[in-house]
């Protein structure tokens, strides 16, 4: 006689508790176990590469989509096109082909940490022809600018510690800036007046305290990104490496 029974467990995977069934195949003297066993792991193989493919929580609102990308190297995307602007910031070095449709290939050559302004294009498709995958944080950018959203405040990072904030790039739409703490560092009371995304270059160990003495603490991984507010805070970085990330300050 033969029948079939099912059996449910959560698991972990990537810190996501996941629900996981398995149906079990019964049948007098053998063993039904194995069955099951061998089922309940190609389901786990199987939710453990879904969830593989983004993990980290979206990001988006009205002014910002934030995008996880892992471009595989020698496979040719299909033919699209990016109706919005955007921040691209390269977690991988590599090297890419895009080809618009109808014009001239353009070859980029890549650094991790890297961040470049991609306007919006046409029909193109894209390529990585370097050894390994391409990991790139972009950042859509909804709206234009507003030409009221100027950085007037003399607590603007870049005036206050322009050693350790450095200028990438500013347009219409975007400041984008660079951000390196040693070690232990601490930086001085500063103000972020407008919104912005800040993409993890490393892992961040980070301690901020606002000007009514209230602590706050952020810890991220490289690779992520968050969204912030105006804010007036000190910073300290309390881990023992360097930190790193870009910050996409929004002018809409």
């Amino acid at each position: 006689m033969l029948f079939w029974s099912y059996s449910c467990e959560f698991v972990f995977i990537r810190g996501l508790m996941v629900l996981v069934c398995a149906a079990l195949y019964h049948e007098p003297m053998r063993y039904p176990r194995f069955y099951s066993v061998g089922l309940f792991a190609l389901l786990v193989a199987g939710a453990a590469g879904l969830l593989g493919q983004g993990s980290q929580p979206p990001l988006e609102n009205d002014q910002v989509r934030v995008i996880y990308a892992t471009d595989q190297p020698h496979k040719a995307t299909s033919m699209h096109e990016h109706k919005l602007n955007r921040v691209m910031i390269y977690l991988t070095a590599g090297r890419q082909e895009i080809t618009p449709q109808g014009g001239q290939k353009v070859v980029m050559d890549l650094k991790a940490g890297e961040v470049r302004w991609s306007p919006a294009s046409g029909m193109h498709v894209s390529e990585v022809t370097s050894a390994g995958p391409l990991k790139i944080v972009e950042v859509e950018i909804k709206k234009e600018g507003d030409p009221s959203k100027v950085v007037k405040t003399a607590l603007d990072p870049l005036k206050v510690d322009p050693k350790d904030y450095t200028l990438e790039f500013e347009n219409s739409q975007v400041r984008v800036i660079r951000v390196k703490f040693p070690p232990h560092h601490a930086v001085p009371l500063h103000e972020h007046m407008l919104n912005r995304v800040v993409v993890y270059i490393t892992d961040q160990n980070g301690k901020m305290i606002t000007p009514d003495g209230k602590v706050d603490t952020a810890q991220h991984k490289a690779g992520e990104a968050s969204w912030g507010g105006p804010t007036k805070h000190q910073e300290e970085n309390v881990g023992d490496k360097p930190f790193e990330a870009v910050v996409v300050e929004l002018k809409s």
